[in-house]
């Protein structure tokens, strides 16, 4: 198919401005995921040069306190038969807490409160007349997130270019930044990229500290993060971005407008 640029969304009049529903069909599952053809994969695999293995998870544990008055995690070791075996539980695991993929059920297009592809919020509440399992994460789960992840380090190239950036600010990170962090870092993106974007939040916030006590109390903490913005979503979408992560607490610098930010 022809794919459309950002400036040619929605490809029906009847869907939200900007919008890509329809653009892999109407009952589809996955968003962007779609780039993540079998060809792209395998391209990827041409990447691996020395089998080098790097978590890109969050501690479960992480963050304690835990922010927007989200569930604590509880760990407990199990000892059965006289400590020939043990089992490992938790209580009150609340998948948002940690790092974790957001699904395409998490957040909606809020003008109308409805979700991709126009999914409402009564198909996924439980025991609704219309409940169905539409988005869930559970299809992202069965093919799997897998292609050519490319890094831009934003947090390293500020520390030359923009001497006093700071991770815990509201700092909006424009697309004309990203551009000369790619160039610096000699990243190419090609379609379907997986997108990791670090900005040094993390590692400053696991310096503790008197910064961090307040982003267990604040609605919405300060963060920096991307600019929320059409020029944002404009080069997302053209760049054909199949997925993005970062090392903040959202993709978009907080606190955002709800009715404009990216996960919208």
């Amino acid at each position: 198919m022809t794919f459309p640029t950002y400036d040619q969304l929605p490809i029906n009049p009847k869907y939200p401005k900007g919008s890509a529903w329809g653009v892999w069909g109407d009952n589809d599952n996955l968003g962007t995921l779609n780039h993540l053809t079998p060809e792209r994969v395998a391209n990827a695999a041409k990447c691996i040069k020395t089998g080098k293995r790097f978590p890109l998870n969050w501690n479960l544990e992480y963050p304690n306190p835990t922010f927007f008055k989200r569930e604590t995690l509880q760990h407990h070791i199990k000892e059965l038969h006289d400590g020939i075996y043990f089992d490992d539980y938790y209580d009150n695991f609340n998948t948002q807490t940690s790092s974790q993929w957001d699904g395409l059920r998490h957040f909606s297009y809020t003008p109308a409160k409805l979700f991709y592809n126009g999914v409402t919020g009564d198909n996924i509440r439980l025991n609704t007349s219309t409940t169905n399992d539409r988005l869930g994460i559970n299809y992202i789960a069965e093919v799997g997130i897998v292609g050519r992840a490319i890094l831009l380090d934003y947090g390293r190239w500020a520390e030359v270019n923009n001497p006093t950036f700071n991770p815990f600010d509201p700092y909006q990170i424009t697309m004309a930044e990203l551009d000369q962090v790619a160039e610096a870092q000699n990243v190419k993106i090609e379609t379907g990229d997986i997108l990791l974007l670090r900005t040094g939040w993390t590692a400053k916030y696991e310096k503790g500290g008197p910064d961090i006590k307040h982003f267990s109390v604040d609605d919405f903490p300060a963060c920096a993060g991307v600019k929320a913005c059409e020029d944002t979503y404009r080069w997302f979408w053209d760049h054909r971005i199949s997925a993005v992560a970062t090392d903040a607490i959202p993709v978009e610098s907080l606190p955002f407008n709800i009715d404009d930010c990216c996960r919208k």
